[in-house]
């Protein structure tokens, strides 16, 4: 089966966005929230959650295979450097050759306005779904 042609996602990250993804979730950790204290680690201030920029990855999934992308739908992937606030950041998928017949396979990332690898990996949909 050949594989489907998935639009990349492109996200403006705000400290508020961050914020509401904090509530959200509950995770206030201070190097997401606080930027006085974030100032003052190796980061030298706020970063997003990684699980925040790695949801644009998954919202292009779902919007290329809707159902099947929810259903079945499986990613690997690593967290390269961190997000900011500030960042454009932009998801992208290409068809990569399927480990089964029955599986369209993609080699997924995300990265930021200057081209920075901040997530790399793979995601695996069933086919015909």
């Amino acid at each position: 089966m050949s594989a489907t042609e998935v639009a990349p996602v492109v996200k403006r990250l705000s400290q508020e966005r961050i914020g509401r993804y904090a509530d959200a979730v509950g995770d206030h950790n201070p190097i997401h929230v606080d930027e006085a204290f974030a100032r003052a680690t190796p980061f030298g201030g706020t970063i997003a959650h990684g699980m925040l920029v790695l949801a644009s990855i998954s919202e292009m999934m779902a919007a290329a295979f809707g159902e099947a992308w929810l259903t079945g739908g499986k990613l690997r992937v690593r967290f390269r450097a961190p997000a900011r606030p500030g960042d454009t950041i932009t998801a992208s998928a290409q068809p990569q050759p399927a480990r089964k017949g029955d599986t369209l396979s993609y080699a997924v990332e995300c990265r930021n306005q200057q081209g920075e690898l901040l997530i790399s990996g793979t995601a695996e949909v069933p086919a015909g779904g």
